[in-house]
């Protein structure tokens, strides 16, 4: 009977899994047609003479010029230092976020201290603080990762408020009839509970670190990849500056991956874990 029982169970399974190879490919496509055809468009353009080398080099010598600074060693430096900026400052942002948000909607003196600045502060351009935070920390790298972490914490702070005040009152309610004291009603339940919501605001947080880091760079100089963009651009060097944007965006979309696995990881007991969409 066992002979029997495994070629039937190998059978059902191969139609299955070959359906499930094939949906996954499909799903593959779909997401990375737009950028093959972007791409495809930019190289053709590129080397139909219709424009200059000097205001669109096409995508091969832009790639040749990145793997020529991967070799001589600038790319890793220059993503490494923009890289430790933008994560250091993204860290600092989520734990502090977090920590006022949590403050706020537990303490009503903190509420009222916080929220008008996150209030004001929130629509504001963060980056018209720079020249205070130049003339106070100078142009190195603890004032970069300071205008970080004012862009980056204002999103974690209003999404861990909204998380921890959308918890269902009958869970918090439940929790105290079966004598939970307020530390265990924190960490075993309202903060699991606002986690999506607190990783949603940490998914915000995180591209806008990236993007102030490489501004920062920009305008104020030194190394990293929004440094190199405007070195390159002071030569003139138009293949230099489209590479910096193609290795921002790779960076930037290996972040928002990393995250979004992250997220998965965490919420794995979360509905939306269980839904196709997300997968």
């Amino acid at each position: 009977m066992a002979g029997i029982d495994t070629p039937a169970v190998e059978l059902r399974a191969e139609p299955w899994s070959a359906g499930r190879t094939a949906r996954a490919i499909v799903r593959f496509v779909m997401r990375v047609i737009s950028i093959v055809l972007l791409v495809a468009a930019w190289e053709i353009l590129a080397r139909s003479g219709t424009v200059t080398p000097f205001v669109l080099p096409s995508l091969s010598s832009v790639l040749a010029r990145i793997w020529n600074d991967l070799i001589a060693g600038d790319l890793l430096i220059n993503a490494g230092l923009t890289l430790y900026r933008a994560l250091v400052g993204f860290l600092i942002a989520a734990v502090g976020g977090i920590a006022i948000g949590m403050a706020m909607s537990r303490s009503r003196l903190a509420n009222w201290f916080f929220d008008p600045i996150i209030s004001v502060g929130f629509p504001m351009p963060k980056i018209a603080f720079l020249p205070i935070v130049i003339l106070w920390l100078g142009l190195y790298d603890v004032s970069k990762i300071s205008m970080i972490v004012v862009d980056a914490i204002f999103p974690v702070v209003a999404a861990t408020l909204i998380g921890i005040q959308g918890v269902e009152r009958e869970l918090i309610w439940s929790a105290r009839n079966m004598g939970a004291q307020n530390r265990e009603l924190l960490w075993q339940i309202i903060l699991p509970a606002a986690l999506p919501q607190i990783m949603t605001g940490l998914q915000v947080a995180l591209p806008i670190a990236l993007i102030v880091a490489v501004v920062t760079e920009m305008l104020m100089g030194g190394y990293g990849l929004g440094g190199a963009m405007i070195t390159a651009s002071g030569f003139a060097d138009s293949r230099g500056v489209f590479a910096g944007i193609v290795e921002i965006a790779f960076v930037g979309y290996c972040l928002v991956k990393a995250m979004s696995m992250l997220r998965r990881r965490l919420l794995i007991w979360h509905q939306e874990a269980q839904d196709p969409t997300t997968a």
